[in-house]
C-alpha cells in the first residue's frame, strides 16, 4: 500500500493529466499560502478554475460502508465551499458533486 503522500501525488498527476486532456491549461500546482492550498490552478479560455483534488475519499468510503455494515445503502459525495462573511459563513452546498470512477 503506497504512502498517502505518494497516493496524493499520484491522484494530483493523474488529475493534471486529466484536465490538460480536457483541454485547460494549468497554471499552477500545489499552491501554498499561509491560509490555505490549492491543489491545482488551470485556465479553461478566460476562466481560471481552482481544483482540489481528494484522491482517498472513495476508498475511505467504502471502508466506513462496509464497515457500518451499509454496503447496501446508496451514498453521495458533496462539496461544501465554507467562506468567511463578516462576523458570519457563507455555505454553497454541491450535492452528488462526483461519483467515484467517473
Amino acid at each position: 500500500m503506497p504512502s498517502t503522500r505518494i497516493l496524493g501525488a499520484a491522484g494530483e498527476a493523474a488529475a493534471e493529466r486529466w484536465l490538460r486532456g480536457a483541454g485547460l491549461t494549468i497554471v499552477a500546482k500545489g499552491f501554498r499560502v499561509r491560509c490555505g492550498e490549492i491543489d491545482l490552478v488551470a485556465r479553461d479560455g478566460g476562466v481560471v478554475v481552482f481544483v482540489e483534488v481528494k484522491t482517498r475519499i472513495a476508498r475511505a468510503a467504502s471502508v466506513f460502508l462496509a464497515r457500518a455494515g451499509w454496503t447496501e445503502h446508496p451514498c453521495r459525495f458533496d462539496v461544501l465551499e465554507v467562506a468567511p462573511i463578516g462576523s458570519g459563513w457563507r455555505v454553497t452546498h454541491l450535492a452528488d458533486a462526483f461519483r467515484p470512477g467517473d
